[in-house]
């Protein structure tokens, strides 16, 4: 009987030694798993750009203090992370010069590796603007009247003072020329 009590008070002992063991561990891996399990959303300003621009990136998911980085198919390269004013951190990324229109998936990793965040950006291509009116510069102010004029092109006044000025034009070579024939009579 006595081996018995001591073989009871054995196992007593063991799982009371084993049991908070075991319930930090078990505790351990749920805070761990909940790490793992961390996700967020990128936000993306703007969230519509062309080749060549650039995004501000921000993201929450990652904690206070820390870093993370950021790709997408549509990044030159890979962005870099830093806590922003307050909660949270941001980062800059330039799309590439060559990226086709289209919606390009952002993956942000925790530098710590238990969190990240996925985001969007849409690229754009905006055709390249070409001139439909004169440049609104110099000329002292002619650049308006140019656009009238090209606008309107040349009406009736503008014929009327031309041949005006082309008769005025033809009457002096005319005495011009008669002026000259003459010899100097003495």
């Amino acid at each position: 009987m006595r081996s018995l009590s001591i073989t009871f008070c054995a196992a007593v002992a063991a799982a009371t030694i084993a049991l908070p063991a075991s319930a930090a561990q078990a505790q351990s891996k749920a805070d761990d798993s909940r790490d793992e399990k961390r996700s967020g959303t990128v936000s993306v300003n703007p969230s519509r750009v062309s080749p060549g621009g650039e995004v501000e990136l921000w993201v929450d998911v990652c904690g206070k203090g820390r870093s993370a980085r950021g790709n997408s198919e549509a990044f030159a390269s890979e962005a870099h992370f830093a806590p922003a004013g307050g909660k949270g951190l941001s980062a800059t990324a330039r799309i590439r010069s060559d990226a086709a229109p289209d919606d390009y998936e952002i993956w942000v990793t925790c530098k710590d590796g238990h969190g990240k965040a996925t985001g969007t950006v849409t690229v754009v291509h905006h055709g390249r603007p070409s001139p439909v009116a004169p440049v609104r510069a110099g000329g002292g102010g002619t650049a308006a009247l140019a656009e009238k004029a090209a606008s309107e092109g040349p009406g009736t006044r503008h014929a009327v003072i031309g041949l005006g000025l082309g008769a005025v034009a033809a009457v002096a070579v005319a005495f011009r020329s008669t002026r000259r024939r003459r010899p100097a009579q003495h």
